[in-house]
């Protein structure tokens, strides 16, 4: 079976890589993408308002990120390829931050997901999840794997089975053992769709993918509804680089990205970017370009995949109508 290194280098370069060859932290003007030739939904992105009357649990006062961060200000940002669509994931562990996402996205078709933020453990777990879930553009809840860890020992499986039977999904997050975590979970219920948050939240550095986190990538991919998320890249190599700037260069994420598409394929890898908190790493067109000149190689249909299909199979995102008006 031909390896996914050796059809890189035998993939001709596509008509959408053409388009964006950027090189990287350049200024770039979104005006020079053709909004036609791919859609690009970021399922990834948190938005909050410490302005509000109640505040914000998340993020703490004094810090970069503490700021009123909305949907306009991640469509102004410079971009290589233009977004049309964000599934939202919720930080803040108040059940009403559930509702003032939805209030959100009620007015802007660029929202065409939510994943929300609530307890499995909860005793008004199930109350609250039949609320939201109400609404279709609640897709889903994302939960710490320390919290799945503790409902699979505790063998209460019925939080998670009431996520299926809304045809919801779960993102987990976490350090890299996450993936084993996750890995039981589906095999205890394997219709239940699982978003794996961050490539498992690994350091990246030039040494290459670890022993450990490849087999354990590989077993988590071996459950046919488990997906992974390429979001969080550039800061895995901030956070082992340290205060060196982390590298912007596609050649040195390869090697791990080989590992995802290796594991994965083609159809359960989704696009995410981690915005605002990505901008500790890098600045939002420079991800975003690492990506782009990764999957472009593999073909116009994978990238399609890539940038918005796999998340449409994964979350179940709505394609409202007017979404694409706010491409820029």
């Amino acid at each position: 079976m031909t390896t996914r290194r050796i059809f890189l280098k035998q993939a001709a370069a596509s008509t959408i890589a053409a388009t964006t060859a950027i090189t990287c932290n350049q200024n770039i003007s979104a005006k020079s993408i053709n909004r036609n030739v791919l859609d690009v939904i970021d399922c990834h992105t948190h938005f909050y308002d410490p302005s509000r009357p109640q505040g914000v649990p998340w993020p703490r006062k004094n810090t970069p990120l503490y700021r009123t961060v909305l949907p306009k200000h991640l469509r102004a940002l410079p971009k290589p390829a233009p977004l049309s669509g964000t599934v939202i994931v919720e930080a803040s562990r108040w059940v009403e931050d559930n509702q003032w996402l939805l209030d959100l996205a009620k007015e802007d078709p660029f929202i065409v997901g939510i994943v929300g933020n609530l307890q499995p453990q909860s005793e008004t777990f199930a109350a609250d999840l039949k609320r939201f879930a109400a609404n279709r553009l609640y897709r889903g809840i994302r939960v710490s794997y320390k919290v799945t860890d503790q409902l699979l020992a505790k063998k209460n499986l019925k939080p998670f089975q009431l996520l299926a039977e809304h045809d919801l999904e779960l993102d987990i997050n976490g350090p890299p053992t996450m993936l084993e975590t996750a890995a039981r979970l589906s095999t205890e219920l394997p219709e239940l769709r699982i978003v794996i948050n961050h490539i498992g939240n690994i350091s990246l550095d030039e040494k290459g993918p670890q022993r450990e986190w490849i087999a354990a990538m590989k077993k988590a991919a071996s459950h046919e509804n488990m997906f992974c998320k390429v979001s969080a890249l550039v800061e895995g190599a901030h956070r082992a680089n340290g205060e060196k700037k982390p590298p912007c260069d596609v050649d040195f994420y390869r090697p791990y990205l080989d590992v995802l598409w290796d594991a994965f394929g083609d159809d359960r890898l989704i696009y995410g970017s981690n915005w605002p908190v990505s901008d500790r790493a890098a600045d939002y067109a420079t991800l975003q370009q690492i990506v782009l000149d990764y999957v472009t190689q593999l073909g116009p249909e994978q990238t399609k995949k890539f940038f918005s299909l796999n998340a449409q199979a994964a979350y179940k995102w709505l394609d409202r109508k007017g979404r694409n008006q706010h491409i820029r």
